[in-house]
């Protein structure tokens, strides 16, 4: 399946404050037939605007409203630049998947110039006239879906991520930098406390690309990562061991094994 869009749209939101991207086109319901298609696109008037965004992935998905239940069936832009306009045009082979009613959604991983990405996802569509079949896990997942919403918007935005001068190179985010050796923040204290009810991800899945021939150089080698700034103190317990239990039983265990000492 071939998708090469000229630019399409990012969702990226600074520190702790949800940015949204609102599609225009394609609109909630609508049906489309495979070939070129033109993605449009919208400021939805949350702060931060558009323009405090960095960078963004889109995908065409289709399935179910949880992760897990839909599939990623194409990566349409690996590293977009919002500052190209608010539409893209990409081709959609009819191999990719099949036509039931709004199945298929886009999906935007967005970077935050002040580090962490915000996942938007458009309103459902129909592709009509295509020749695929969806696997089994979108099948599955498009038996729960009713109306057009896509999945709820996901906010990974890195409230944490203010770079300052006395971070140097640990302060810029590190979506952001560029070279052979990046800059990791310091890895945070341990809390006194176990919160978290079950396992999260901090960050969504990257995308990749299998190498068919020969690659290029690498353009990173090494990941250094800010050394602990905090500290931490300990002490020997003071209080006094408990004694030995006494009773019979213990006795006769004491006794059986010194039997084994010689």
């Amino acid at each position: 399946m071939l998708f090469k869009p000229l630019a399409l749209l990012a969702a990226f939101a600074p520190l702790a404050v949800l940015a949204d991207i609102e599609f225009t086109s394609p609109a909630a319901g609508q049906t489309l037939q495979p070939g070129t298609i033109t993605f449009t696109w919208k400021d939805s008037g949350d702060s931060p605007s558009i323009s405090d965004l960095k960078s963004y992935q889109l995908f065409l998905c289709a399935g179910g409203n949880t992760d897990g239940t839909y599939d990623q069936l194409t990566v349409l832009q690996t590293n977009g630049d919002f500052s190209t306009g608010n539409s893209a045009s990409g081709s959609i082979v009819a191999s990719i998947g099949g036509s039931t009613a709004n199945a298929y959604f886009l999906k935007m991983i967005s970077v935050a110039t002040a580090g962490g990405t915000v996942v938007n996802f458009s309103k459902r569509f129909t592709l009509s006239g295509m020749t695929g079949v969806f696997s089994a896990n979108a099948q599955s997942g498009l038996k729960n879906v009713q109306g057009t919403n896509g999945p709820d918007t996901q906010n990974n935005v890195n409230s944490a991520a203010t770079a300052t001068q006395d971070d140097g190179p640990f302060g810029v985010p590190y979506t952001l930098q560029t070279g052979l050796t990046r800059y990791a923040p310091m890895q945070p204290h341990p809390g006194t406390k176990i919160t978290a009810k079950s396992a999260k991800p901090l960050w969504p899945t990257s995308s990749y690309s299998i190498a068919t021939t020969f690659m290029g150089p690498p353009t990173q080698l090494t990941t250094l990562t800010q050394a602990a700034t905090y500290s931490y103190s300990s002490r020997e317990n003071p209080a006094s061991p408990a004694a030995n239990p006494s009773d019979s039983s213990n006795d006769d265990m004491a006794k059986f094994l010194n039997r084994w000492k010689d």
